[in-house]
């Protein structure tokens, strides 16, 4: 199977197992979006998910959060993996976005990155979810199951954007990147499949291992 049937298959198997794509990270607007997404790395969306709601109580919007002590947002977030680096991206990230743009969180690429704590996947994933802008935000999911299917030599995650981007249409970009992350934490974990076993690395080989049989994990 070629590498854009592959890419297609994929799709079309994805949207069957994922017709909806809610957001795993609680938000109510982007800006509350942006914190919990910078929170998450290294972390589980569901350790954030915990944490994030008094987090967001006492700081719903960049006026609240830059008036916060860092000590204050540390003690929310101690849970977390890297919690005193986050605590201070998090009050410095809301003091700039007073500073610079109003309160308001940017829509640009680079506006997100040059804040403290963003890189080019949290902006990503801001741009795609928040803002509707097409983008494929490459996690650690995504990064291995890129390789695992083919579609990507995985050299880098900049490599593995690059080669989705091409072999996806650019309107199914914002959905498909939640649908894959969906399915590696279901089907294809790294542990839990070694490219022959989930229902779609068996369809996408058949040489590899015998009958798939499509069902909820």
């Amino acid at each position: 199977m070629r590498q854009k049937e592959r890419a297609a298959l994929i799709l079309r198997r994805l949207e069957e197992l994922y017709p909806e794509t809610p957001v795993p990270l609680d938000n109510s607007n982007p800006f509350t979006l942006l914190v919990a997404v910078l929170l998450s790395a290294q972390c589980t969306d569901r350790k954030v998910n915990e944490v994030t709601p008094a987090l967001f109580a006492a700081g719903p919007d960049p006026v609240a959060m830059a008036a916060l002590p860092e000590g204050t947002i540390l003690a929310h977030i101690r849970q977390l993996g890297l919690a005193r680096t986050k605590a201070r991206h998090v009050k410095r990230l809301a003091e700039l976005l007073l500073e610079r743009h109003g309160g308001e969180v940017p829509r640009s690429f680079a506006a997100l990155e040059a804040l403290p704590g963003v890189g080019h996947k949290t902006a990503s994933v801001v741009m795609a979810q928040a803002f509707a802008v097409p983008a494929f935000p490459v996690d650690t999911h995504i990064h291995r199951l890129a390789q695992r299917w083919g579609l990507s030599s995985g050299v880098s995650v900049t490599r593995t954007e690059t080669d989705l981007k091409r072999l996806f249409p650019r309107q199914a970009w914002n959905k498909l990147h939640l649908q894959i992350i969906f399915y590696g934490r279901e089907y294809c974990t790294a542990r839990g499949c070694d490219g022959t076993g989930c229902p779609l690395c068996r369809e996408l080989y058949p040489r590899r291992r015998s009958p798939v049989v499509w069902c909820k994990a």
